[in-house]
């Protein structure tokens, strides 16, 4: 039997509606490079200098002049290092040894790697054909003063940082960063470390949440537990809201009495939607709050990561002002075993990517796929995705596979 899914938004739908009401925040501060790891840009960034600032060497070797290279042996008249360059005279019918990156001698046609010399008493013979040019770094061949380096919306990281080191500058201006306020809604949840009475759990999904802001380089304001009371509940809103750019909460919007949270958005602000036809991660609400937006995210621990990595996470890299994608290309790999699905819903199980005896990417289950499991989720490097109308997967039968991005790796 098919499950109703009326009223149910597709992924697509969500995402589609959510970013089109988002505009970047427009604060910007200027920060050291040290403190930039994981910040967006807010500007292009323009080179000050040429890379490299002069020719220079790309060999150990020697530097020549094409007209000089005969069979007669080159006399060695000097040296150049890094940092010290040649600048005595060079006669006619010699060479200069030369290291890498040091300034080609004014007058040089190529560099000679040293592995194609002969030493000889008085000299050296060159024993390979040479072009002009060889082994020679010209001015601005990587990089050109006045061109730019990075773009505006480029998060910043182990690439982009020495970049701009290695161009001299030793700040950069960067969007704010986010303020994200969050709180669990349940009188069952307890923390890690209490002691469990019947009926109650610890809760998980704070932290998860907050790991994963704080990897997006997020200022999180974490507002603890919220009991199951509408009074406390909207003085939760009120404050989170008072302080936040995103609220973000976990639990309490399903269709269960004690589920206030939905009622509450609607009091304080609207709803675009809260129904979304994936799994896991069905109950699922977006809307606005008087000065930041929410988002609401399942009880489910598994459903509560899921329907952030594929919502909030874009959600949140468009506030900031990053341009580049989040989330990485799906690609198709050869189910390993069955995998039992019902149409109706678009599925993210969670599987382990590997490499079948021809090479090509296969994939398996990481484990049990209920929403309450989380153990699949740390066993696994990838979602399978499995399309709204698809029913269940025999073994051999390609699927779309999406590798997790940084944000959920270990």
């Amino acid at each position: 039997m098919e499950p109703n899914t009326t009223g149910l938004i597709s992924l697509e739908e969500a995402q589609h509606a959510m970013l089109q009401q988002l505009h970047p925040l427009t604060d910007t501060e200027e920060v050291a490079l040290a403190d930039a790891a994981g910040r967006i840009t807010a500007a292009a960034v323009i080179s000050p200098l040429n890379v490299p600032p002069f020719d220079n060497s790309a060999m150990d070797g020697y530097a020549v002049r094409l007209r000089d290279l005969t069979d007669t042996p080159l006399a060695v008249a000097g040296k150049a290092f890094a940092g010290v360059p040649f600048s005595g005279d060079w006669p006619a019918g010699s060479a200069i040894r030369i290291m890498t990156g040091a300034p080609i001698p004014a007058g040089c046609d190529a560099v000679v790697m040293q592995e194609q010399t002969a030493q000889h008493d008085n000299g050296i013979v060159v024993n390979a054909p040479v072009r002009a040019g060889q082994n020679i770094r010209r001015i601005g061949e990587d990089i050109q003063a006045g061109h730019q380096v990075l773009a505006a919306g480029v998060r910043l990281g182990a690439a982009g940082l020495p970049l701009l080191a290695s161009l001299g500058i030793a700040r950069v201006t960067v969007r704010r960063k986010l303020r994200v306020a969050i709180f669990s809604t349940g009188d069952e949840l307890r923390a890690p470390g209490e002691t469990l009475a019947e009926g109650e759990i610890y809760d998980t999904n704070r932290l998860t949440v907050s790991l994963m802001l704080h990897k997006l380089g997020c200022e999180v304001i974490d507002l603890g537990v919220i009991a199951d009371d509408p009074a406390a509940l909207r003085q939760a809103f009120i404050m989170a809201d008072s302080q936040a750019d995103v609220v973000i909460s976990t639990g309490g919007v399903s269709v269960g009495e004690a589920d206030f949270t939905k009622a509450m958005l609607e009091e304080l602000g609207s709803i675009s939607f809260w129904k979304l036809a994936i799994k896991p991660g069905k109950p699922f609400a977006f809307g606005r709050l008087a000065t930041s937006w929410f988002c609401g995210l399942p009880g489910n621990p598994v459903s509560a990561t899921v329907t952030f990595y594929q919502l909030v996470q874009p959600l949140l890299a468009r506030l900031s002002g990053q341009s580049t994608p989040v989330l990485p290309p799906r690609l198709r790999a050869r189910a390993l075993e069955r995998l039992k699905k019902s149409p109706g819903r678009l599925d993210f199980q969670r599987g382990v990517l590997s490499r079948d005896s021809d090479g090509m990417l296969a994939v398996r289950s990481s484990g049990a796929q209920g929403s309450h499991v989380f153990s699949s989720f740390a066993l696994a490097d990838c979602f399978i995705v499995l399309e709204r109308d698809r029913g269940t997967v025999e073994a051999g039968d390609w699927v779309e596979i999406e590798p997790f991005n940084s944000l959920l790796e270990a």
